[in-house]
């Protein structure tokens, strides 16, 4: 479990710039010195425990203006410490709290996939506010990563309590696609390279992500194992860039940019496609996600990474066909219907939004792939609502990969939205956003690098993600 317990470590260290500090829950308001100190000087800090025992932090400026943003953090680690947090990184919270803005979020009931915990808790924690607190006009979802994706199923679930919301590096495809997309890149892993890895039913997760590491260690070791796993890869649409402040590898350096997918595999994706499906699987009663139908040969075609792939088994004398023939003729796996529907309804979309979405993404993201705001933005034009949204992308490697600078510009960009009724989307464009984060200075210019905060040059960029591997919506049947 030592490997599983990094995992929260290097999720974290992507988006905090210091310690979000944990605190005891309590059955009411928690008395002062039971909350974490303010980020802020002079706030107001409350926590305490909501009815389903998930706690709550809630901090108000002095001169509160009214504005409330209801941020929903990332995933946890199954059975790992799991306190409240109202803002991924407090460079960021100070900025808001200094302006004027109210933060709030919750821990939710549980840890791993908690989606169906997370909504109810966070709508519970406005309900705590608006009692100890008072009403905001203005409630702005906010989140990064799981929290992404509960950003946009709080404003799809909840429509009247928000008024606007900001989904970074979220898991915009849904459930039931990720997960279907995952079990792409562990299929062609266990046939390709390791028969002995579970990729659904996992009994002992921990022995099973071991096995899979040792087995991905040494077919880096070798030209044949290293086209494999960029197959794997590439079915996943894993991205070949790795380190947030390295340049990109060249288009054409395949070497280079396997071997950064291997470190996404290994340092990342791993514990999730062969431990953490278990949580998963324990929630949704069953296995949701299937292959069935899935022909492997079209899903290479459409990868993004699809010249890697052929460069990488020509350069081992391998044969791209012979490996997609044993993709397309081994025994598939189907889905538990049951286990469908909760996933689907923990959750995927219908696009139906009804206030205004701003997204961002970093191009370099190996967790949750950039292609997962084509899949959101696909849902939400289809369902009539695309001048709601509006998607910006940095170009950086890394999950949640973005500075103080660039988040606040994202968040003005949304406040902007809010007062004047419409999108700007000149000040949207690359140039005039980068502009606007650098006009905020070397204080919130800044990244975490080797554990150190370096100054940073905002990162925006145009750019139009490929289509997602596997979608799939509210929209969508499932071939059961």
């Amino acid at each position: 479990m030592r490997k599983l317990r990094r995992l929260t470590a290097i999720l974290a260290g992507a988006l905090a710039l210091g310690g979000l500090s944990a605190f005891a829950p309590a059955v009411a308001p928690a008395s002062a010195a039971a909350c974490p100190a303010p980020i802020v000087a002079g706030d107001t800090v409350l926590c305490g425990s909501l009815a389903d025992g998930a706690t709550y932090l809630i901090e108000v400026p002095p001169h509160w203006n009214r504005t409330l943003f209801l941020y929903s953090h990332g995933y946890v680690e199954p059975g790992a410490a799991n306190p409240a947090q109202d803002v991924g990184d407090p460079v960021t919270g100070g900025w808001l709290l200094t302006h004027g803005f109210a933060l709030a979020g919750s821990s939710y009931a549980s840890t791993g996939w908690a989606i169906a915990q997370a909504l109810p808790d966070q709508v519970a924690t406005l309900g705590v506010f608006g009692k100890l607190v008072g009403h905001p006009r203005r409630t702005i979802a906010w989140g990064h990563s799981l929290g992404g994706i509960i950003t946009a199923g709080l404003i799809q679930r909840y429509p009247d309590r928000f008024t606007a919301a900001l989904p970074m590096c979220g898991v915009l495809s849904g459930g039931v696609a990720t997960w279907n997309t995952a079990l792409d890149a562990a299929f062609a892993f266990q046939q390709l390279l390791d028969p002995s890895v579970q990729v659904t039913g996992i009994t002992n997760p921990a022995a099973n992500l071991q096995g899979a590491e040792a087995v991905a260690a040494a077919a880096q070791g070798t030209a044949a194992g290293r086209a494999r796993l960029a197959l794997a890869a590439a079915l996943g649409d894993t991205p070949g860039w790795f380190t947030p402040l390295s340049p990109q590898p060249a288009a054409t350096d395949y070497s280079a940019q396997e071997a950064n997918q291997y470190l996404w595999e290994t340092k990342v994706d791993f514990p999730f496609i062969f431990a953490f499906r278990a949580e998963l699987e324990a929630r949704a009663g069953g296995n949701p996600s299937w292959n069935t139908g899935v022909d492997y040969v079209r899903q290479l075609a459409r990868s993004a990474d699809l010249r890697e792939v052929i460069a990488l088994y020509h350069a081992a004398g391998l044969s791209l066909r012979a490996d997609l023939r044993t993709l397309n003729r081994a025994s598939r796996i189907a889905a538990n219907p049951s286990a469908v529907a909760y996933l689907a309804r923990n959750i995927s979309f219908n696009g139906k939004i009804t206030v205004p979405v701003l997204s961002m993404h970093t191009t370099g993201d190996g967790l949750v792939i950039p292609e997962n705001e084509r899949a959101y933005a696909s849902v939400v034009r289809r369902a009539g609502r695309a001048f709601l949204l509006r998607q910006v992308f940095v170009a950086r490697a890394g999950h949640c990969a973005f500075t103080p600078a660039e988040t606040i510009t994202a968040v003005r960009a949304l406040l902007r939205r809010i007062a004047t009724g419409h999108w700007t989307d000149a000040a949207l464009r690359p140039g005039a956003m980068n502009a606007a984060a650098a006009k905020l200075g070397p204080r919130y210019n800044i990244f975490v690098s080797n554990g150190s905060v370096v100054p940073a040059a905002p990162a925006f960029t145009r750019y139009q993600p490929p289509p997602y591997p596997r979608p799939f919506d509210l929209g969508f049947a499932f071939p059961g």
